[in-house]
């Protein structure tokens, strides 16, 4: 599994279920995949890398994804973002539309997200691995009860935590999380998926982004800082 590049954060509180039987068989199931000559996304070195590069005290923001790109070459870990020097997946270039005409600026050229990570946005897919060329291949093996419970360790922090939840999958994975609506202190913001099946129905001048930073700001947490640097 890989599982030791989690942060410590992490790691600590998720042993019960990196231990726990589901997890053993869910790593039964990959490596006989892999046994049999499948190509799996994303690599074994990256499965956690939204683990890795955003640790549990520093979590401001969650976004959620489903499972990862099926194509050779995108996924890396991080739910919606690609390697660099991939093509921008049209989800991602909706969600850099909606970005510029909340905040203002350029779309970067690239899909690279983890400058959103590294500052504390949890970008993580429900499923975290597919089969190239077989788009929801792994659901129902493991991964959705293993990111369960990593979203209720999000939202049992004290700090308050911006969810974006985009798309009834997103929100129905994260339904339990209390909201200020509901009497919690986090804030939880829903609009349609970003897919251009559904971005026309309300994701477009859902505003999120700015709504995220001024509910941060509010509550004195940093906000995110959305503009994403050129690559070299």
């Amino acid at each position: 599994m890989h599982s030791l590049s989690l942060h410590p954060s992490w790691l600590e509180r998720l042993r019960p279920e990196l231990d726990s039987p589901y997890m053993a068989a869910l790593d039964a199931f990959l490596t006989a995949e892999e046994a049999r000559g499948s190509a799996l996304f994303p690599p074994r070195e990256d499965r956690f890398r939204a683990l890795e590069l955003t640790p549990l005290d520093q979590v401001r923001v969650v976004i959620l994804g489903q499972d990862p790109y099926h194509g050779p070459g995108q996924a890396h870990g991080l739910a919606f973002s690609v390697r660099p020097g991939v093509k921008v997946p049209p989800s991602l270039r909706n969600i850099y539309k909606e970005m510029q005409a909340d905040l203002g600026f350029a779309p970067p050229a690239h899909g690279f997200l983890e400058h959103w990570a590294r500052q504390g946005v949890l970008l993580l897919n429900s499923v975290m691995t597919v089969e190239s060329g077989r788009a929801a291949s792994h659901r129902d093996k493991g991964w959705e009860r293993f990111t369960d419970a990593v979203i209720q360790l999000v939202a049992a922090k004290q700090e308050p935590v911006a969810f974006l939840l985009w798309g009834s999958y997103a929100q129905k994975k994260a339904a339990f999380v209390r909201g200020i609506a509901q009497g919690g202190h986090h804030l939880v913001l829903t609009a349609p998926h970003p897919s251009p099946l559904s971005a026309h129905g309300g994701w477009f001048g859902s505003g999120h982004f700015s709504k995220a930073n001024a509910f941060l700001e509010a509550h004195g947490r940093k906000p995110v800082d959305w503009r994403l640097p050129a690559l070299g």
